[in-house]
């Protein structure tokens, strides 16, 4: 039986971006909070400190600071016939653990939603008519606008301090900034990070054939800086630690460095780690939660009792307990019935790698978040109709990291092995650089998440099982990328190029890392019949339990999704704090 905890006000499950932000505006509110992370405590120093932390074996390579299937997995099918397997060895996706969770590891691409991906069925019916939307996709309208969104992207952006160069202030266009994406009421925090030579040469050819080459929002910070929060951050010294690691520097910002230290010093807060929630707790009627039942480090089973429940865990884990606790009606493809595990969605990604004899790019000088940018092909600036596909991508050459591991780029006809290798790897380390596609994924009825019928966690619970494999829309998104790309490369004048695009015979792979954007199965909007979240991230079944992350966006961005999320996660704690908590209710 159970042990039950003194009471709470407010329990967040995970501590990572959201669960920090939540944390600290629920602390601020005057609640008493508690948060349990799954994994264990984690900070820059001891954690991060150099040397300990450059270790491209441990982390990069062994992944040190994700998940170990062992002990957190689903299993994974491509269609509706094939049995679902087990993932157990991590690629495709590298979910993080401990506190900060993935925004520790991330690389610091901080971007907002554009206009019209948050109205996304709209903008296509309205621009082009309903009938180029393909049988079967099931793209929705988030709810919410950019308009109202807006002021809490710049909050997110200014607690990170982000590098970057506005490209629209208030409806005009800025030199230098990205001209497609949506008003702004001001710059960012801070300026731009160095441009490197790979981004150098990309900027300049991509200009020479009409397009707005702007640098990458960043998250990796330019300048010293100090947040709303009292946190203090140093200038990124381009060490090329970012990915896959926690940074050494105070450099990238995380919840570590942007908001942990100050939360922790609330005398209001308090947070338990290696503490495994098994599923949420809800009263004899279902209509309000009384708590969350976890297992401890000891492995005791422990009930929590509070009044506000947030669910705050990687977008996988969120969808899983709320099947796991009855929250919500499951979705079912064959009915489109139901809402929790509808939508689940990806990313597509592609590239090009460009080699040339006589530039040497140092590629043991980068950044997380180096590099230039093209939106000349973004959802809005794209003619669904006539191209044939509903999507976009962002356009970018960056100089991320030159680690002798995971960075051996070789032309193609190189062998995989032997004394060939080597000597290509002696000709071409140093002198090749990357363009690369980074596109949206639609939903699509037969795409989602639900309870594995065969297959059992360590505590004997349904494994979450996910369905998905790659549709032609998104296939002929990524190929339209190719058409655009590889003409820029050939102006650059390479030796050689190689390109590396999703086609007609590609099928979803979990063995090679594409990226951690896994989202849906929790998605917002404003109808009960087809969300399982309201516009303030609010369970429509159970009033008093509040989804934050990725899991509620209804499709996928052509984006990274950190900067959507922590937007999405100020709207909903402005909500809770405004409105819930003096009338805890529905708020639609």
């Amino acid at each position: 039986m159970a042990r039950q905890e003194k009471k709470t006000d407010a329990v967040i499950v995970g501590l990572g971006w959201t669960g920090a932000i939540l944390g600290m505006e629920l602390a601020e509110a005057g609640l008493e909070v508690l948060a349990l992370e799954r994994g264990e405590d984690r900070d820059t120093v001891p954690d991060f400190a150099y040397p300990k932390m450059i270790d491209e074996l441990k982390y990069g390579v062994r992944l040190g600071l994700m998940q170990r299937p062992a002990d957190s997995t689903l299993s994974i099918r491509r269609s509706l016939q094939e049995t679902a397997l087990p993932y157990r060895s991590l690629g495709s996706f590298l979910p993080g653990i401990g506190v900060g969770g993935a925004g520790v590891h991330w690389n610091g691409h901080t971007w907002r939603a554009m206009p019209e991906e948050l109205r996304l069925r709209s903008y296509v019916v309205e621009t082009f008519g309903e009938k180029v939307i393909p049988e079967g996709m099931t793209i929705e309208d988030w709810g919410v606008t950019y308009e109202e969104l807006e002021p809490y992207f710049d909050r997110f952006e200014y607690v990170c301090g982000i590098s970057g160069k506005a490209g629209n202030l208030g409806g005009q266009t800025q030199d230098g900034g990205n001209p497609f994406e949506g008003p702004r009421k001001r710059g960012y925090p801070l300026p731009p990070l160095p441009t490197l030579l790979n981004g150098k040469m990309f900027h300049d050819a991509a200009k020479a054939m009409g397009y707005h080459p702007f640098p990458m929002p960043s998250a990796n910070l330019s300048d010293s800086y100090t947040n709303e929060y009292g946190m203090q951050l140093g200038p990124c010294n381009f060490c090329g630690f970012c990915e896959r690691f926690g940074c050494i520097n105070y450099s990238k910002s995380s919840p570590q460095t942007c908001i942990l230290g100050a939360l922790k010093r609330k005398p209001n807060f308090r947070y338990r780690t290696r503490s495994d929630v098994l599923r949420v707790e809800l009263s004899a009627d279902k209509k309000t939660a009384t708590g969350v039942t976890y297992i401890d480090e000891k492995g005791d089973e422990i009930f929590q009792p509070a009044d506000l429940v947030i669910l705050a865990a990687y977008q996988f884990h969120n969808v899983h307990l709320m099947l796991l606790s009855g929250i919500g009606q499951p979705y079912s493809p064959e009915t489109g019935e139901g809402v929790i595990g509808k939508n689940y969605a990806y990313q597509m990604t592609g590239g090009t790698g460009l080699f040339f004899k006589d530039h040497h790019f140092n590629p043991f000088v980068g950044a997380g978040s180096s590099a230039m940018v093209i939106d000349d092909f973004s959802i809005g600036q794209i003619d669904f109709a006539k191209e044939g596909f509903i999507g976009g991508s962002y356009i970018s050459s960056g100089q991320f990291n030159g680690q002798p591991i995971r960075s051996m780029s070789v032309p193609g006809g190189t062998p995989a092995w032997g004394a060939g290798w080597k000597e290509a790897i002696k000709t071409w380390y140093g002198r090749s650089m990357s363009i690369s596609s980074h596109g949206s994924n639609m939903s699509y009825r037969d795409c989602y998440l639900d309870l594995d019928p065969t297959y059992r966690n360590k505590y004997g619970q349904p494994m979450l099982r996910m369905t998905f494999d790659w549709k032609p829309n998104d296939i002929r998104m990524t190929q339209f990328m190719r058409s655009r790309i590889e003409p820029i490369a050939k102006s650059m004048n390479p030796a050689s190029f190689v390109s590396g695009y999703k086609n007609d015979q590609s099928h979803y792979d979990v063995r090679p890392y594409q990226t951690t954007h896994n989202v849906g199965g929790a998605i917002m909007g404003v109808d009960p019949a087809k969300s399982a979240i309201n516009r303030y991230l609010q369970s429509w079944d159970v009033h008093n339990v509040f989804v934050m992350g990725a899991g509620a966006f209804p499709q996928n961005l052509q984006y990274n999704p950190t900067g959507t999320v922590g937007a999405l996660a100020y709207w909903s704690a402005r909500a809770i704090r405004d409105d819930y908590l003096k009338n805890p209710r529905p708020l639609m």
